[in-house]
């Protein structure tokens, strides 16, 4: 496995990892380190390389498909362990390596599989960092386009998180046969349904994850002064960072609604999982795009087995199987009136709140579980075995 971030921590890669030692494979794991991170140790039966990347390189893979720099940088790295190790298939987490991990296959006659975790070239169009005059020189978006219809055409097998990304990926042309659906379903082996509970006293939203401007925490805030209705007082706690936090700061302030927003910082897996007791309702308010309306957060279904009713976007896989589920309620991503009536629905609605409650729990214990999805995961590898 290859993956263009440091690691640990990455739940989807270690749920993928988790399950591919379970079914008997032997799992290396090649990643970069800015930390000084050991270049060799296993962790938990995962023999992980790291090389250390320096910042300038770090900085230029937002151009890898203009400048070589960054994908010699894994070229070396990963030729470097293929003299040392037998590997059987190699296995591309996201886009922007694909084409190395294309390479090695090709060199050394073994499939490569390309787990796509979002799309990328729709991300890069939202993201901050390719908004700036440099950015947009480096990363053409069309440039990106084009890397992933030929990257995806010529890989064994293209993993994706969601039904929504491979219905995609067919409009372009994709083989749907080779498109495997692993999504990011919870894995129950780490997580415990908290035993905390609301405080009675009031009524606790929460929002986990990162912070920035397409989280759509900002249409969340202004919606706070459409709550007329709520016998009790109403707080929003936000876990998290990221670069939009001194602006929803700010926003908070203007709106005049400081004292029901906390800002709460950054927390690990198990300490959310604390938060998700403690909290009322939990929300996806993520602005509508192309990327939100291809993939799944992970957060959806810790949201639904801790028991709590969902409020989100309407961003598609998300309104597709919250309201299959039964599991909470879907408002159009920038209506803040819209989010307040979702809001005051579930507080004042004891029936309505408890059946998504429990609606939520039973969809994750029977079909959006981890279980079921390693299953597809294990299978590809099957599969690559036999080739190889």
């Amino acid at each position: 496995m290859v993956l263009d971030h440091k690691f640990p921590p990455d739940i989807r890669v270690e749920n993928e990892i988790e399950a591919l030692l379970k079914a008997g494979h032997e799992v290396h794991l090649a990643c970069y380190t800015r930390q000084g991170m050991p270049s060799f140790e296993e962790i938990q039966s995962i023999k992980v390389h790291r090389k250390p990347i320096s910042t300038f390189l770090y900085k230029s893979s937002v151009g890898a498909l203009k400048f070589p720099f960054y994908f010699n940088f894994w070229r070396h790295f990963l030729k470097k362990l293929f003299q040392t190790e037998t590997f059987d298939a190699i296995h591309i987490h996201d886009l922007p390596l694909a084409r190395v991990g294309l390479e090695l296959g090709k060199q050394f006659n073994i499939p490569c599989t390309i787990d796509l975790h979002e799309n990328w070239p729709a991300l890069l169009k939202i993201s901050t960092h390719t908004q700036t005059l440099l950015g947009r020189l480096l990363s053409n978006n069309r440039q990106w386009e084009k890397y992933e219809m030929r990257s995806c055409t010529e890989a064994n097998h293209i993993i994706v998180v969601v039904e929504e990304a491979k219905e995609r990926l067919k409009q372009l042309g994709i083989d749907t046969n080779k498109i495997k659906v692993v999504s990011n379903t919870l894995n129950f082996n780490h997580f415990k349904i908290p035993k905390e509970q609301p405080n009675p006293e009031k009524t606790t939203l929460l929002y986990a994850g990162g912070i920035n401007r397409h989280r759509g925490l900002q249409y969340v805030i202004r919606g706070i002064k459409y709550l007329h209705n709520l016998k009790k007082p109403i707080e929003i706690q936000i876990l998290g960072s990221g670069s939009y936090l001194e602006t929803l700061r700010q926003l908070a302030r203007e709106e005049g609604v400081s004292n029901q927003v906390q800002f709460l910082g950054w927390k690990n897996y198990q300490e959310m999982q604390y938060f998700f007791g403690k909290a009322d309702i939990c929300l996806i308010p993520h602005l509508k795009t192309p990327h939100t309306d291809s993939t799944i957060p992970h957060k959806l279904f810790q949201y639904m087995y801790a028991g709590k009713p969902v409020i989100a976007s309407d961003c598609n896989p998300i309104k597709r199987i919250v309201e299959e589920t039964g599991s909470g309620l879907i408002y159009p991503y920038n209506y803040p009136e819209e989010f307040a009536r979702c809001v005051e629905k579930l507080v004042l609605q004891k029936d309505f709140y408890a059946a998504c409650a429990a609606n939520g729990k039973k969809a994750v214990e029977e079909t959006y579980n981890w279980e079921k999805d390693s299953m597809n995961l294990c299978n590809i590898y099957g599969e690559n075995h036999t080739e190889g």
